[in-house]
């Protein structure tokens, strides 16, 4: 078991020094100069060398990695260049609300997708269960993006029973503006967790051990949701784990689209504006929730299926 989580960590500094590394150095390979973005077009050659030497963005690039990752280990993530506040401070006044966008978009697609994708195993090949598969799929087809539009302009531009943008104030208020941004992230995950959990339901509805429920005239009822439904799920609890990274990109569309803050709305600007020390700062952020992510699924799945737990 320790053996594991060591490896696990091994890699997870890994990915994390590969991507961060990677990203620094698409940043500098980026046309335009971050001073003459920050100063002005009326700035002097003095002011720009003076704005580099601030940054510093006058050493050699080898350099600037490696003090990069040295302020890092004394968990120094550098300063934003426009307030001069601790870019740490900045991600983390953001992170929560796009946290809390993750979260809301995951409740909407298991609440949608498992009971569809139970009913349909349970109905297998029946007219519930070929519509189900329809709308399902269709899903996956629309991007989150134009899902968000329609949403906005359905339910808080044409109904008006749900507000259009903002995050909110107080805690009530702040649910109800997670809704629409929430649904549309979630809704594109409904079709691979419906189909996931249906084409696992199968399966395990077959095995001996359901059938000998069975035979004990257990209710059918009671053998899918003690039996089928813990396993079942196991492989939609893998597929969120990996596809934080997917809802994280789609928070970046949805923060833009319901002008929502988080680090999707931060890292947008910051790329416009060449803010090298914000960009750098959310990538290791947002690269540490996908380790994270990935390896708590794992230990979800350890827990829900004893029997994974030989393998670590």
């Amino acid at each position: 078991m320790w053996l594991y989580f060591l490896k696990r960590t091994v890699l997870a500094v890994t990915i994390i020094v590969i991507a961060v590394t990677l990203l620094f150095l698409m940043i500098r390979a980026v046309p335009g100069d971050p001073a003459a973005v920050l100063l002005g077009p009326r700035a002097t050659p003095e002011m720009k060398a003076q704005l580099h030497q601030q940054m510093g963005l006058d050493k050699p690039l080898v350099v600037q990695i490696v003090t990069f990752f040295g302020g890092l280990l004394h968990g120094d993530l550098g300063f934003d260049v426009f307030s001069q506040r601790p870019v740490a401070e900045i991600v983390l006044e953001q992170l929560p609300y796009t946290l809390e966008l993750i979260m809301a978009s995951i409740l909407w697609a298991v609440v949608i997708a498992v009971p569809v994708g139970c009913y349909s195993a349970i109905r297998r090949n029946s007219l519930v269960d070929q519509v189900a598969s329809v709308v399902t799929v269709a899903t996956i087809a629309i991007p989150s993006f134009v899902m968000a539009v329609y949403a906005l302009l359905i339910f808080a531009v044409t109904l008006r029973w749900l507000p259009a943008i903002g995050a909110g104030n107080g805690f009530w208020d702040g649910l109800i503006h997670l809704v629409l941004p929430g649904f549309a992230i979630g809704i594109g995950w409904v079709g691979y967790i419906s189909r996931l959990v249906r084409a696992s339901m199968l399966e395990i509805l077959g095995e001996n051990h359901v059938r000998m429920a069975r035979s004990f005239g257990i209710p059918e009822w009671r053998i899918v949701a003690r039996y089928a439904l813990p396993l079942a799920i196991l492989p939609t609890v893998t597929i969120l784990g990996v596809g934080i990274a997917w809802l994280l990109s789609s928070a970046v569309f949805i923060e833009v689209v319901f002008a929502r803050p988080g680090i999707g709305a931060l890292i947008v600007n910051a790329v416009n504006t060449r803010n090298y020390p914000i960009v750098m700062g959310v990538v290791l952020v947002t690269t540490f929730l996908i380790v994270a992510a990935t390896t708590l699924s794992d230990l979800v799945n350890a827990f829900l299926d004893p029997r994974t737990r030989e393998k670590l």
